[in-house]
């Protein structure tokens, strides 16, 4: 029971993930500036009647339909999976096999990303708030596949070569992406994704002017609203400089890693899993370019996001085969 729920869960998330890009992305994160409703009602306001109750009550946000309805369909489709979460939670404490923390690590998560949801809005769209909502959103997806794989008893116990070798790059591999993930986090929060709107250079110089430290700047203060950004040319240009510099590391570290696995490895499983690293790999570098040539249409930006929660599934299930491996026998040779 629990293993079809972590499949549905799985999917559910990655539909959340995607979701909660379209939403900032389309700029409907304020599409209801309360929360859990919206303005004050369990859905968006559409008789007339109500929009005029809402725009008396949120003066300084007046309803707009159809961003409203963005954000509500999201935090729907969240509260479900929040359900499932916690219906598995619960089959888990009741199990008599032992399940051990990762259900219930999966609940906790669950309640503080709906605590970041709120934050989202009451704080404004303050960048470091949603940065860590999509860095939440993604560690939800990263563990349900774990929870997946670890119930159906796969990529377990596979023979490889080095395996030492191989947990540890895998591992790389998966903390360069998760830093790579926070970048575009932070490029995206900050509507520094046009700052560079040309390819490979940015504003035409391979090292263009930017001011890092605002940038960077984590923590602004309260009351202040981010919505469309709140920093100079300078510093998005430093937020888009560093995430294309990010883009280069990720792309060696995660192809060397695939090419690794392609080309030291026997066994099946993980010559597939690097050919499937690889794949999502260069179908990310492909959106990633096509959304500066084409000036970031909402489609690709979301598909950008969507590209990014595949890698991640891809490298949670390497490291599952590379933490669960065993040496592989040494090929017998003929002696003369």
């Amino acid at each position: 029971m629990i293993q079809r729920l972590a499949f549905v869960s799985l999917i559910l998330c990655l539909c959340v993930v995607v979701l909660g890009a379209y939403v900032r992305l389309s700029d409907a994160g304020l599409g209801c500036p309360d929360w859990p409703g919206c303005y004050g009602q369990i859905g968006a306001p559409e008789a007339q009647a109500d929009i005029a109750e809402a725009n008396a009550a949120f003066p300084e946000r007046p309803v707009e339909v159809g961003k409203a309805w963005k954000e509500m369909i999201h935090r729907y489709v969240a509260g479900v999976l929040g359900l499932l979460i916690l219906t598995m939670s619960i089959l888990a404490w009741r199990s008599k096999q032992p399940r051990g923390l990762l259900p219930h690590g999966l609940l906790a998560l669950v309640i503080f990303q709906a605590a970041l949801g709120m934050w989202t809005v009451t704080l404004l769209l303050k960048p470091i708030v949603v940065t860590a909502h999509l860095l939440g959103g993604m560690t939800t997806l990263a563990l349900l596949m774990l929870l997946w794989l670890r119930e159906r008893g796969a990529l377990q116990n596979l023979a490889v070569q080095n395996p030492r070798r191989f947990r540890q790059f895998a591992l790389v591999g998966l903390c360069v992406l998760a830093m790579q993930i926070f970048l575009g986090g932070w490029t995206s929060t900050n509507y520094a994704a046009m700052a560079c709107p040309d390819f490979p250079t940015c504003q035409g110089q391979w090292i263009p002017p930017a001011d890092y430290g605002e940038g960077f700047t984590l923590w602004r203060g309260l009351g202040v609203n981010y919505e469309y950004g709140v920093l100079d040319s300078a510093g998005r240009t430093a937020i888009q400089f560093v995430h294309r510099l990010g883009a280069i590391v990720t792309t060696g570290v995660l192809g060397a890693l695939g090419l690794w696995m392609l080309l030291a490895q026997r066994a099946k499983a993980v010559r597939l899993l690097g050919a499937a690293l690889l794949g999502a790999l260069a179908l990310q570098v492909s959106i990633g370019i096509s959304t500066v040539l084409l000036h970031l249409p909402l489609g690709v930006a979301t598909a950008h996001n969507a590209g990014a929660a595949l890698l991640l599934l891809v490298l949670v299930c390497i490291n599952r085969a590379a933490f669960t491996a065993k040496a592989a026998r040494p090929t017998a040779t003929a002696h003369a």
